[in-house]
């Protein structure tokens, strides 16, 4: 098992204000979504951007019933990436694991979300363990296992007209990186660690996460603008891997999506065209 249990990102949750909304503006920019599913007992559904190893929630509010006050008001700021879930292969060891390495997580918990298929409706199940904040500072995360990942990756839903194949990181931007290094080390290692200058690169599997200041952003990804009224720390770009970097240059051109192709042939999508989450496809080395 690997240290504390986490083997790298299960998923990220983009919180967005109107759910088919969102469905169409990310149809649009060329991923095809899972069906609409419902968290049970929670007035809260989604539609999932599903990739072989990882995916992408967008989670909204659908119904009367009870919504955790954090959404409502993440909500009521904006949208964009909210939260990210770290991948266990098995909760009930990694809380042992992060216990044993002198963390505070609580006890795992079963949830499930219930999904219409044609042949009939479906109810994928997951397990979820939550750390103190001051454990996973300046992102906001938990532990996630999925129970029944054969019911929500189908062939056709990992099938992506823009070419993505999938997460390879985030980057989060916040005030300062230096408070963030000895916490980080304490949950993965010095190993999975590296800081140049100002930011700090966090590796956990075969994802990465970057912690920058704004003006470091700014320098990184100058055609990427960031709201200034926007409060750090918040995740603000997503980078995606592609199979075939033709076919994703020509996807938002074809559509007419503004877009930016970087002198190595990266693709930047604003985050104005993806509910405040800036994308970046890249071809993996």
């Amino acid at each position: 098992m690997s240290r504390g249990g986490i083997t790298g990102i299960d998923h990220i949750l983009l919180a967005v204000r109107d759910l088919d909304a969102a469905r169409m503006g990310w149809t649009r920019l060329g991923f095809t979504l899972s069906p609409r599913g419902k968290h049970l007992g929670r007035g809260s559904g989604n539609y999932c951007i599903m990739f072989p190893q990882d995916y992408v929630e967008l989670f909204g509010i659908v119904g009367s019933e009870r919504v955790s006050p954090e959404y409502t008001a993440f909500l009521a700021a904006g949208e964009g990436p909210m939260k990210l879930a770290w991948a266990t292969d098995d909760s009930k060891a990694a809380v042992a694991a992060l216990a044993a390495l002198g963390l505070h997580p609580d006890a795992p918990r079963d949830l499930g979300r219930q999904l219409e298929l044609p042949e009939g409706s479906v109810v994928p199940r997951f397990s979820i363990v939550a750390l103190p904040p001051e454990e996973t500072p300046d992102l906001s995360s938990f532990l996630c296992a999925q129970l029944t990942p054969e019911l929500m990756r189908r062939p056709e839903w990992l099938d992506h007209a823009n070419g993505a194949t999938g997460l390879l990181g985030i980057t989060v931007v916040v005030a300062d990186t230096a408070p963030l290094l000895e916490p980080y080390e304490r949950l993965f290692g010095p190993t999975a660690i590296h800081t140049t200058d100002e930011i700090l690169t966090l590796r956990v599997g075969r994802h990465r996460i970057l912690f920058a200041t704004p003006e470091d952003f700014a320098a990184m990804h100058p055609e990427i603008e960031i709201e200034e009224r926007v409060a750090v720390p918040f995740i603000a770009l997503l980078t995606l891997s592609v199979s075939d970097p033709d076919r994703t240059i020509d996807h938002p051109t074809n559509w007419q999506i503004p877009h930016e192709i970087a002198a190595d042939r990266r693709v930047l999508v604003a985050p104005e065209e993806a509910n405040g989450a800036a994308l970046e496809f890249v071809s993996p080395c």
